[in-house]
């Protein structure tokens, strides 16, 4: 078991509202500092095909001050050659493939390492050679955990989406169950000698779980935080989820 979690930030969703005027400023940058100082080991931003939130420039701006005070950017970003001549041009320390569709509203599922495999594998391999850790965004899926094994990715995310559903949904029988193919699937992960991270849909009470997995080494935490800064303010936010982590961890 790591000692500690690792907490990225996603500030995706200060793009979205400075967006909504189109103006400069909230400033994703100045969040991502904020969310350093107040406990986070990195930033995670995911720069989509249609730009609804994160901008190139704003991948730019990130890389570069981020590089400066030694800390990691993690880009999460679609299996395309757009996307890959990017990440070649800016380096991040870490990557994240992750599936994207237009029309949805966030990331809805896993990548289909699969029945990708031909496609992925010389993707992940050009994204290593230039330096980049390569994680794949996977369901808690035997097979595509084992399909990501043999990618040449480094890591995989497991989607928590569907267990934070059902645990705020109330419905604790589902959500333990899915809880169980996320430890599952985090142990068949680590046996096939790749970092467990995890992500989507983590709040203040459903953290603690998916922190106590032996294996997770790394949680990715945005929409939550940025909802609840609007009240408490984002450093606070980032503090007390660092907090609730380092909880669950410790009651594991």
């Amino acid at each position: 078991m790591s000692d500690r979690v690792r907490l990225g930030v996603n500030i995706d969703h200060v793009a979205t509202i400075r967006n909504a005027r189109g103006v400069s400023y909230p400033d994703p940058a100045r969040a991502a500092i904020v969310a350093l100082e107040a406990g986070a080991d990195g930033i995670t931003a995911h720069l989509r095909e249609d730009r609804r939130h994160i901008s190139d420039a704003d991948i730019e701006n990130l890389s570069a001050m981020l590089r400066e005070r030694g800390r990691p950017l993690n880009l999460e970003m679609a299996v395309t050659s757009e996307m890959l001549e990017i990440a070649l041009k800016h380096r991040p320390p870490a990557v994240c493939l992750v599936p994207e569709r237009r029309e949805e509203r966030t990331t809805e599922g896993g990548l289909d390492v699969a029945g990708g495999h031909n496609w992925i594998a010389p993707f992940v391999q050009k994204l290593r050679d230039a330096g980049s850790r390569v994680s794949l965004f996977i369901g808690a899926d035997p097979l595509q955990i084992e399909a990501a094994s043999r990618t040449g990715a480094q890591v995989i995310e497991l989607h928590t989406g569907a267990y934070c559903d059902a645990a705020r949904d109330g419905l604790a029988d589902e959500a333990a169950t899915i809880l169980e193919a996320l430890k599952a699937g985090a142990r068949q992960a680590a046996s096939l000698g790749l970092e467990v991270h995890a992500g989507h849909g983590i709040d203040y009470e459903t953290v603690a779980p998916i922190a106590a997995i032996p294996e997770v080494a790394e949680l990715n935490i945005g929409h939550f935080l940025i909802g609840e800064a609007i009240f408490t303010g984002l450093a606070d936010a980032v503090g007390e989820m660092r907090r609730r982590i380092d909880a669950g961890r410790a009651g594991a």
